[in-house]
């Protein structure tokens, strides 16, 4: 009895993109607030630039909450979109 032969073509990027699309989504749903760090890392850019372009910037210092003294918190959605606006003007 012969033994089938399958040849598969498999697009990694798309496979990539795909994943990347649903962790985003999963990402959105459950997000409520992020740090400086969690924001470095979903935004590929790193602290100081953040620091520099964008949480100086009054629209997102409005959304920053922390105790005195205490860690700095944005809330997930606004965040996103003022980071957005910011970028759209440079």
């Amino acid at each position: 009895m012969p033994i089938a032969k399958i040849n598969l073509d498999i697009d990694q990027e798309e496979i990539r993109r795909q994943v990347n699309e649903k962790l985003d989504t999963a990402i959105h749903q459950t997000l409520f607030t992020w740090d400086i760090d969690q924001m470095a890392k979903r935004t590929c850019m790193s602290k100081s630039f953040l620091e520099n372009e964008f949480l100086h910037d009054p629209r997102m210092k409005i959304l920053e909450r922390r105790k005195e003294k205490g860690k700095r918190y944005w809330f997930y959605e606004e965040s996103l979109g003022a980071m957005k606006k910011i970028m759209d003007e440079w």
